[in-house]
C-alpha cells in the first residue's frame, strides 16, 4: 500500500475543486487543510471539502504538511513555490512554473540543493490521448515525424470569468503563456525538447467587455498580444507551426497533427486527458482510429458541456494524476514524470516565443529535458484507488 501524502492547498480558487476530485481517484495523496490570501475564501473551501483553513504562513509551518499544492494564479507561483521549498516542503505547482525564466530557474536550483521535489500542471500528457500518440510514434507508426501543426484559439475567457484581467494582462497575460504549457509540454513529451522558435504577435482588441459577475459589462484595457503565430524548431528535426489565440470565434482545425515520413497523426486535446488518436499512413486518405475510452485516463467523466468554447461537451479530466505520480516518486526515490527540468523548459519556450515575436528575431531556447518515459499501465494502477 502507497504512504497517503498529507497536502495543504494554498489557492483555494476554482480550480481547487478538481484537485479535490482526484481523492476519488487516486490513492496517495490527501489535502487536509487549505490557505488563501483571501481568509473568507479559504473557509469557503473548507467548509465545502470538509477540511481545516488557516493563514499562509500557519499551514507553511505546519509539520504535518508535507506537500504544497500551489494552485494560486501565475504572478504568485514564484513566491509560494520558494516559500514553500524553504520551509522544507516539496511542491505541485498549476502552470506556469513561474512568469519570469529566472524565477523559474531560482525554484529548479533550490529545489535540487535541498534534495526536494517540484513538480508543475499540466499532468494532461499524462493521460490516455497523449500516451497513446506518444506509443504510436515509439512503435514507428508514422515514422520520424519532420512537420506538424497545433492551434488553440478561441474568443477568452472575458465572457465567463469575472475576473479576467490578468488573462490580458502584460508579462502574465497573453495565449502562450495560458495555455502554450498544455500544447508545449505535450510536444516536448511527443518529440523532443525544441532548440529555436520564431514568432509574430498581434493584438485584435484594445478593450474587453466582463461578461459576468459584479463587474459585468465593465470594460477594461487590454496590455498583451492576443495571437501568436509561431515556428518551433526541435533537436529531432521536427518544424512544428503553432498558432494560439484569443481572438477566434470558432475554428475546425485539429488540435495538434504530426507529419511522419511515414505517415500522419491527428493527436486528441492536450488540455484534456482521453480523445481517440488517428493515424494515416497510405495515400488513401483512410484514417484509423487509435481508441483511449477503455485507459484508466483516458475513460469519459466529463458528460456536460461547461459553455466554453475551448472545452468539448464529452472528454477525461484526471487532473491531480501529476501530483500522485510526484508523490509515488517521492516515496521510491524515483524521477517524476511532471518535472521541473520539464517545467523550466516549457517556461524557456514561453518566453522565447513571446521575445521572438516582440523583437521579430528568432530566439534560441537554451534549456533541455528529456522526454518523460511511457507512463505505462503497471505503473498507473500503482496510484488508482
Amino acid at each position: 500500500m502507497n504512504k497517503i501524502f498529507k497536502v495543504g492547498l494554498i489557492g483555494c480558487g476554482h480550480i481547487s475543486e478538481t484537485y479535490f476530485r482526484g481523492h476519488d481517484y487516486f490513492n496517495n495523496f490527501q489535502i487536509i487543510k487549505c490557505a488563501d490570501i483571501n481568509s473568507e475564501n479559504a473557509k469557503k473551501c473548507a467548509e465545502t471539502y470538509g477540511i481545516e483553513s488557516c493563514s499562509v504562513d500557519e499551514l507553511l509551518n505546519d509539520s504535518e504538511i508535507e506537500i504544497i499544492l500551489n494552485l494560486t494564479i501565475p504572478r504568485a507561483h514564484y513566491e509560494i513555490a520558494k516559500k514553500s521549498l524553504d520551509h522544507g516542503k516539496h511542491v505541485y505547482s498549476e502552470k506556469p512554473m513561474a512568469v519570469n525564466f529566472v524565477e523559474g530557474e531560482e525554484l529548479l536550483n533550490l529545489a535540487n540543493s535541498k534534495n526536494l521535489y517540484i513538480g508543475n500542471a499540466p499532468d494532461t500528457f499524462l493521460g490516455g490521448g497523449i500516451q497513446k500518440s506518444i506509443d504510436l510514434i515509439n512503435q514507428g507508426k508514422i515514422g520520424n515525424v519532420r512537420l506538424g501543426s497545433a492551434i488553440f484559439a478561441y474568443p477568452g475567457v472575458q465572457s465567463y470569468h469575472p475576473n479576467p484581467e490578468p488573462w490580458f494582462a502584460n508579462n502574465e497575460g497573453g495565449p502562450v503563456m495560458d495555455m502554450g504549457p498544455y500544447y508545449l509540454t505535450a510536444l516536448v513529451n511527443l518529440l523532443g525538447p525544441a532548440k529555436r522558435v520564431h514568432g509574430i504577435s498581434t493584438k485584435v482588441f484594445e478593450k474587453r467587455v466582463i461578461g459576468i459577475g459584479p463587474k459585468k459589462d465593465q470594460e477594461f484595457t487590454v496590455e498583451c498580444p492576443t495571437s501568436y503565430l509561431v515556428n518551433l524548431e526541435f533537436h529531432n528535426q521536427a518544424l512544428i507551426q503553432i498558432t494560439l489565440s484569443f481572438d477566434v470565434v470558432a475554428h475546425q482545425r485539429n488540435h495538434i497533427e504530426l507529419y511522419g515520413d511515414k505517415g500522419s497523426m491527428i493527436v486528441p486535446d492536450p488540455n484534456m486527458f482521453g480523445g481517440p488518436v488517428m493515424t494515416c499512413v497510405d495515400d488513401s486518405g483512410l484514417w484509423e482510429e487509435h481508441k483511449t475510452d477503455d485507459l484508466p485516463l483516458g475513460k469519459i467523466n466529463i458528460t456536460s458541456h461547461s459553455g466554453r468554447a475551448n472545452e468539448s461537451p464529452t472528454n477525461s479530466n484526471y487532473r491531480g494524476v501529476g501530483l500522485a505520480e510526484m508523490a509515488y516518486c517521492i516515496e521510491h526515490g524515483l524521477k517524476h514524470r511532471c518535472s521541473g527540468e520539464l517545467s523550466l523548459h516549457v517556461l524557456d519556450i514561453i518566453k522565447s516565443t513571446m521575445k521572438a515575436a516582440d523583437t521579430q528575431t528568432p530566439q534560441d531556447i537554451n534549456t533541455t529535458c528529456q522526454k518523460a518515459d511511457f507512463f505505462t499501465l503497471e505503473e498507473i494502477q500503482k496510484i488508482l484507488k
